[in-house]
Protein backbone atom coordinates (compact mmCIF):
# COMPACT_ATOMS: atom_id res chain seq x y z
CA UNK A 1 0.00 0.00 0.00
CA UNK A 2 0.98 3.82 -0.84
CA UNK A 3 3.21 4.71 2.16
CA UNK A 4 0.72 8.46 1.49
CA UNK A 5 -1.72 6.40 3.98
CA UNK A 6 0.72 5.56 7.04
CA UNK A 7 -0.08 8.47 8.63
CA UNK A 8 -4.20 7.87 8.54
CA UNK A 9 -4.29 4.36 10.18
CA UNK A 10 -8.20 4.39 10.02
CA UNK A 11 -8.27 4.91 6.31
CA UNK A 12 -5.57 2.55 6.11
CA UNK A 13 -7.26 -0.73 8.18
CA UNK A 14 -9.79 0.04 5.69
CA UNK A 15 -8.36 0.17 2.67
CA UNK A 16 -6.77 -3.51 3.65
CA UNK A 17 -10.19 -4.45 4.11
CA UNK A 18 -11.09 -3.23 0.66
CA UNK A 19 -8.01 -4.99 -0.89
CA UNK A 20 -9.38 -8.11 0.72
CA UNK A 21 -12.10 -8.07 -0.47
CA UNK A 22 -11.11 -7.37 -3.84
CA UNK A 23 -8.73 -10.56 -3.50
CA UNK A 24 -11.70 -12.81 -2.11
CA UNK A 25 -13.60 -11.52 -5.25
CA UNK A 26 -11.32 -12.78 -7.95
CA UNK A 27 -11.00 -16.32 -6.95
CA UNK A 28 -11.73 -18.49 -10.03
CA UNK A 29 -10.79 -21.70 -11.65
CA UNK A 30 -8.18 -20.19 -13.96
CA UNK A 31 -5.20 -19.20 -11.63
CA UNK A 32 -3.91 -17.32 -14.42
CA UNK A 33 -6.73 -14.96 -14.41
CA UNK A 34 -6.60 -14.93 -10.93
CA UNK A 35 -2.91 -14.81 -10.08
CA UNK A 36 -2.23 -11.68 -12.88
CA UNK A 37 -5.43 -9.94 -11.21
CA UNK A 38 -3.73 -9.92 -7.97
CA UNK A 39 -0.62 -8.49 -9.24
CA UNK A 40 -2.22 -6.02 -10.29
CA UNK A 41 -4.08 -5.10 -7.06
CA UNK A 42 -0.79 -5.24 -5.69
CA UNK A 43 1.25 -3.26 -8.27
CA UNK A 44 2.02 0.36 -6.71
CA UNK A 45 -1.19 2.19 -7.16
CA UNK A 46 -2.31 4.72 -4.68
CA UNK A 47 -6.02 3.29 -4.05
CA UNK A 48 -7.32 7.20 -4.01
CA UNK A 49 -10.71 6.16 -5.46
CA UNK A 50 -11.50 3.52 -2.42
CA UNK A 51 -10.01 5.65 -0.43
CA UNK A 52 -12.54 8.66 -1.40
CA UNK A 53 -15.10 6.53 -0.76
CA UNK A 54 -14.11 5.76 2.59
CA UNK A 55 -13.76 9.39 3.74
CA UNK A 56 -16.61 10.59 2.57
CA UNK A 57 -18.53 7.94 4.32
CA UNK A 58 -17.33 9.25 7.52
CA UNK A 59 -19.19 12.23 7.11
CA UNK A 60 -22.44 10.37 7.46
CA UNK A 61 -23.11 7.12 9.29
CA UNK A 62 -20.67 5.00 8.90
CA UNK A 63 -21.30 1.18 7.85
CA UNK A 64 -17.75 -0.89 6.61
CA UNK A 65 -20.51 -3.87 5.32
CA UNK A 66 -22.11 -0.94 2.42
CA UNK A 67 -18.84 0.86 2.20
CA UNK A 68 -16.22 -1.27 1.84
CA UNK A 69 -17.85 -3.13 -0.83
CA UNK A 70 -18.52 0.13 -3.27
CA UNK A 71 -15.07 1.39 -2.52
CA UNK A 72 -13.57 -1.96 -3.80
CA UNK A 73 -16.44 -2.04 -6.79
CA UNK A 74 -14.93 1.80 -8.21
CA UNK A 75 -11.15 0.61 -7.60
CA UNK A 76 -11.73 -3.02 -9.66
CA UNK A 77 -13.77 -0.40 -12.01
CA UNK A 78 -10.76 1.65 -12.25
CA UNK A 79 -8.30 -1.36 -12.56
CA UNK A 80 -10.63 -2.54 -15.44
CA UNK A 81 -10.66 0.38 -17.32
CA UNK A 82 -6.73 0.67 -16.87
CA UNK A 83 -6.70 -2.97 -18.52
CA UNK A 84 -8.54 -1.78 -21.72
CA UNK A 85 -6.79 1.15 -21.90
CA UNK A 86 -3.13 -0.39 -22.35
CA UNK A 87 -4.70 -2.60 -24.87
CA UNK A 88 -5.65 0.56 -26.53
CA UNK A 89 -2.25 2.56 -26.15
CA UNK A 90 -0.04 -0.69 -26.27
CA UNK A 91 1.70 0.23 -23.23
CA UNK A 92 4.44 -2.20 -22.17
CA UNK A 93 4.60 -0.68 -18.31
CA UNK A 94 1.85 0.75 -16.08
CA UNK A 95 3.07 1.99 -12.95
CA UNK A 96 6.78 0.85 -13.59
CA UNK A 97 5.97 -2.90 -14.13
CA UNK A 98 4.60 -4.57 -17.10
CA UNK A 99 1.24 -4.41 -18.33
CA UNK A 100 -1.12 -7.51 -18.10
CA UNK A 101 -1.28 -7.00 -22.57
CA UNK A 102 2.54 -6.67 -22.66
CA UNK A 103 3.04 -9.99 -20.37
CA UNK A 104 0.42 -12.02 -21.45
CA UNK A 105 -0.61 -10.33 -24.76
CA UNK A 106 -4.06 -8.35 -25.98
CA UNK A 107 -6.90 -11.31 -26.18
CA UNK A 108 -5.82 -12.41 -22.60
CA UNK A 109 -5.93 -8.75 -21.42
CA UNK A 110 -9.61 -7.91 -23.09
CA UNK A 111 -10.51 -11.21 -21.11
CA UNK A 112 -9.14 -9.99 -17.56
CA UNK A 113 -11.00 -6.66 -18.13
CA UNK A 114 -14.27 -7.96 -18.92
CA UNK A 115 -13.93 -10.30 -15.97
CA UNK A 116 -13.02 -7.51 -13.56
CA UNK A 117 -16.01 -5.55 -14.92
CA UNK A 118 -17.59 -8.79 -13.93
CA UNK A 119 -16.53 -8.66 -10.85
CA UNK A 120 -18.02 -4.88 -10.38
CA UNK A 121 -21.28 -5.87 -10.91
CA UNK A 122 -20.99 -9.10 -8.34
CA UNK A 123 -19.91 -7.04 -5.29
CA UNK A 124 -22.40 -4.42 -6.22
CA UNK A 125 -25.43 -6.69 -6.77
CA UNK A 126 -24.20 -8.58 -3.36
CA UNK A 127 -23.97 -5.28 -0.87
CA UNK A 128 -25.97 -2.14 -2.63
CA UNK A 129 -29.02 -0.60 -3.25
CA UNK A 130 -30.65 -0.57 -7.04
CA UNK A 131 -29.71 3.13 -6.90
CA UNK A 132 -26.49 2.83 -5.88
CA UNK A 133 -26.30 0.63 -8.98
CA UNK A 134 -27.94 3.08 -11.19
CA UNK A 135 -25.34 5.60 -9.94
CA UNK A 136 -22.36 3.66 -10.57
CA UNK A 137 -23.42 1.75 -14.45
CA UNK A 138 -24.20 5.29 -15.21
CA UNK A 139 -20.86 6.63 -14.46
CA UNK A 140 -19.38 3.34 -15.86
CA UNK A 141 -21.14 4.66 -19.06
CA UNK A 142 -19.62 7.77 -19.07
CA UNK A 143 -16.24 7.13 -18.32
CA UNK A 144 -16.47 4.64 -21.48
CA UNK A 145 -17.98 7.15 -23.59
CA UNK A 146 -14.64 9.36 -22.43
CA UNK A 147 -12.36 6.68 -23.60
CA UNK A 148 -14.16 6.05 -27.16
CA UNK A 149 -14.20 9.98 -27.53
CA UNK A 150 -10.31 9.81 -26.61
CA UNK A 151 -9.89 7.09 -29.37
CA UNK A 152 -11.93 8.60 -32.21
CA UNK A 153 -10.36 12.29 -31.41
CA UNK A 154 -6.88 10.66 -32.36
CA UNK A 155 -4.74 13.18 -34.51
CA UNK A 156 -7.88 15.83 -34.39
CA UNK A 157 -6.50 19.17 -35.47
CA UNK A 158 -9.31 21.25 -34.80
CA UNK A 159 -7.42 21.54 -31.04
CA UNK A 160 -10.83 22.37 -28.70
CA UNK A 161 -10.06 22.85 -25.11
CA UNK A 162 -14.04 22.69 -24.69
CA UNK A 163 -13.57 19.15 -26.60
CA UNK A 164 -10.26 18.14 -24.19
CA UNK A 165 -12.27 19.04 -21.12
CA UNK A 166 -15.51 17.06 -21.85
CA UNK A 167 -12.82 13.82 -22.45
CA UNK A 168 -11.22 14.22 -19.21
CA UNK A 169 -14.44 14.90 -17.75
CA UNK A 170 -15.89 11.27 -18.53
CA UNK A 171 -12.74 9.46 -18.77
CA UNK A 172 -10.90 10.45 -15.42
CA UNK A 173 -13.19 12.92 -13.43
CA UNK A 174 -16.21 10.94 -13.37
CA UNK A 175 -14.34 7.85 -11.09
CA UNK A 176 -12.97 10.34 -8.80
CA UNK A 177 -16.93 12.19 -8.38
CA UNK A 178 -18.22 8.63 -8.14
CA UNK A 179 -16.04 7.94 -5.49
CA UNK A 180 -16.76 10.66 -2.77
CA UNK A 181 -20.50 10.47 -4.41
CA UNK A 182 -21.04 6.93 -3.36
CA UNK A 183 -19.49 6.99 0.14
CA UNK A 184 -21.68 9.99 1.28
CA UNK A 185 -24.74 8.94 -0.07
CA UNK A 186 -24.45 5.20 1.30
CA UNK A 187 -23.71 6.96 4.49
CA UNK A 188 -26.85 8.67 4.20
CA UNK A 189 -25.66 12.24 3.99
CA UNK A 190 -28.10 14.99 2.91
CA UNK A 191 -28.52 15.48 -0.78
CA UNK A 192 -26.72 18.77 -0.62
CA UNK A 193 -23.44 17.11 0.86
CA UNK A 194 -23.85 14.18 -1.78
CA UNK A 195 -23.49 16.90 -4.36
CA UNK A 196 -20.85 19.16 -2.98
CA UNK A 197 -18.80 15.67 -2.43
CA UNK A 198 -19.95 15.23 -6.46
CA UNK A 199 -18.14 18.59 -7.48
CA UNK A 200 -14.96 18.20 -5.14
CA UNK A 201 -14.21 14.83 -6.74
CA UNK A 202 -15.09 16.42 -10.33
CA UNK A 203 -12.29 19.52 -9.80
CA UNK A 204 -9.76 16.70 -8.23
CA UNK A 205 -9.84 14.71 -11.36
CA UNK A 206 -10.09 17.59 -13.75
CA UNK A 207 -6.59 18.93 -12.20
CA UNK A 208 -5.13 15.53 -11.58
CA UNK A 209 -5.63 14.52 -15.07
CA UNK A 210 -4.01 18.19 -16.66
CA UNK A 211 -1.15 17.77 -14.23
CA UNK A 212 -0.31 14.24 -15.32
CA UNK A 213 -0.56 15.78 -19.00
CA UNK A 214 1.94 18.24 -18.41
CA UNK A 215 4.37 15.54 -16.65
CA UNK A 216 3.86 14.06 -20.41
CA UNK A 217 6.00 17.53 -20.98
CA UNK A 218 7.91 17.89 -17.89
CA UNK A 219 8.48 14.59 -16.00
CA UNK A 220 11.44 11.95 -16.36
CA UNK A 221 10.70 8.82 -17.62
CA UNK A 222 11.32 7.51 -13.84
CA UNK A 223 8.86 10.31 -12.14
CA UNK A 224 6.05 9.57 -14.49
CA UNK A 225 6.26 6.07 -14.86
CA UNK A 226 5.29 5.81 -18.37
CA UNK A 227 6.89 7.51 -21.91
CA UNK A 228 7.34 10.61 -21.70
CA UNK A 229 4.99 12.46 -24.97
CA UNK A 230 2.93 8.77 -25.49
CA UNK A 231 0.23 10.64 -26.26
CA UNK A 232 1.61 12.88 -29.00
CA UNK A 233 3.18 9.57 -30.87
CA UNK A 234 -0.68 8.16 -31.06
CA UNK A 235 -2.19 11.53 -32.29
CA UNK A 236 -3.76 12.24 -28.43
CA UNK A 237 -3.37 16.01 -28.28
CA UNK A 238 -3.09 17.19 -24.62
CA UNK A 239 -4.35 20.32 -23.23
CA UNK A 240 -0.29 22.03 -22.95
CA UNK A 241 -0.23 20.89 -26.90
CA UNK A 242 -4.10 22.50 -27.48
CA UNK A 243 -2.55 25.77 -25.58
CA UNK A 244 0.76 25.61 -27.53
CA UNK A 245 -0.61 24.95 -31.23
CA UNK A 246 -4.07 27.08 -31.23
CA UNK A 247 -1.44 30.02 -30.24
CA UNK A 248 0.83 29.06 -32.79
CA UNK A 249 -0.58 27.27 -35.50
CA UNK A 250 2.04 28.31 -38.19
CA UNK A 251 4.63 25.93 -36.37
CA UNK A 252 2.55 23.49 -35.54
CA UNK A 253 1.01 22.68 -39.09
CA UNK A 254 3.33 20.91 -41.05
CA UNK A 255 3.00 18.41 -37.77
CA UNK A 256 -0.61 18.65 -37.57
CA UNK A 257 -1.10 17.50 -41.02
CA UNK A 258 0.55 14.26 -40.17
CA UNK A 259 -0.90 10.64 -39.25
CA UNK A 260 1.87 9.00 -38.19
CA UNK A 261 4.67 10.78 -35.78
CA UNK A 262 7.88 9.93 -35.80
CA UNK A 263 10.35 10.04 -32.68
CA UNK A 264 12.34 12.63 -34.19
CA UNK A 265 8.45 14.52 -34.54
CA UNK A 266 7.44 14.20 -31.09
CA UNK A 267 10.66 15.60 -29.44
CA UNK A 268 10.14 18.56 -32.11
CA UNK A 269 6.59 18.73 -30.82
CA UNK A 270 7.46 18.60 -27.08
CA UNK A 271 10.38 21.75 -28.01
CA UNK A 272 7.96 23.40 -29.61
CA UNK A 273 4.95 22.98 -26.81
CA UNK A 274 7.08 24.21 -23.88
CA UNK A 275 8.80 27.07 -26.17
CA UNK A 276 5.19 28.54 -26.67
CA UNK A 277 3.91 28.54 -23.47
CA UNK A 278 1.35 25.05 -23.54
CA UNK A 279 2.81 23.54 -19.82
CA UNK A 280 2.49 27.40 -18.13
CA UNK A 281 -0.77 28.21 -19.51
CA UNK A 282 -1.77 24.21 -18.92
CA UNK A 283 -0.75 24.81 -15.39
CA UNK A 284 -2.80 27.61 -14.80
CA UNK A 285 -6.20 25.94 -16.18
CA UNK A 286 -5.38 22.84 -13.30
CA UNK A 287 -4.73 25.80 -10.41
CA UNK A 288 -8.14 27.07 -11.17
CA UNK A 289 -9.21 23.93 -10.89
CA UNK A 290 -7.40 23.03 -7.76
CA UNK A 291 -8.38 26.33 -5.83
CA UNK A 292 -11.99 25.22 -6.90
CA UNK A 293 -11.09 21.64 -5.30
CA UNK A 294 -10.04 23.67 -1.87
CA UNK A 295 -12.99 26.19 -1.65
CA UNK A 296 -15.59 23.37 -2.05
CA UNK A 297 -13.87 21.28 0.91
CA UNK A 298 -13.36 24.13 2.97
CA UNK A 299 -17.24 24.91 3.09
CA UNK A 300 -17.78 20.95 4.28
CA UNK A 301 -18.76 20.16 8.21
CA UNK A 302 -16.46 19.66 10.72
CA UNK A 303 -15.13 16.56 10.76
CA UNK A 304 -11.52 14.64 11.48
CA UNK A 305 -12.05 13.53 7.76
CA UNK A 306 -12.02 16.78 6.27
CA UNK A 307 -8.08 17.10 7.10
CA UNK A 308 -7.66 14.16 5.65
CA UNK A 309 -9.22 15.08 2.02
CA UNK A 310 -7.70 18.23 2.10
CA UNK A 311 -4.36 17.21 3.23
CA UNK A 312 -4.57 14.00 0.47
CA UNK A 313 -6.07 16.68 -1.65
CA UNK A 314 -2.76 19.32 -1.29
CA UNK A 315 -0.17 15.85 -1.80
CA UNK A 316 -1.90 14.86 -5.14
CA UNK A 317 -2.69 18.66 -7.22
CA UNK A 318 0.53 20.59 -5.35
CA UNK A 319 2.98 17.96 -6.51
CA UNK A 320 6.08 19.00 -8.82
CA UNK A 321 5.22 19.58 -12.52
Amino acid sequence: MDKMWNKYDDVSNELKAVVSLMESNIKCKDKKIENSIKELIHSGGKLLRPAFVIISSHFGSYNPKKVIPLAATVEMLHMATLVHDDIIDDAKLRRGQETIQSKYGKDYAVYIGDFLFCVCFKILASSSTLENIKIDSNSMSRICLGEIDQFNSRFDNTLSVKNYLNRISGKTAELFSLSLYVGAAESGCTDALCKRFWHIGHNIGMAFQIIDDILDYTGSNDSIKKSAAVDIKQGIFTLPFIYAARKNKSFFIPYLEKQIFSDEDVMDLMLLVNKYNGVDSAKQLAHKYTEKAFKLINKLPENPYKIVLSEVTQCLLKRTY
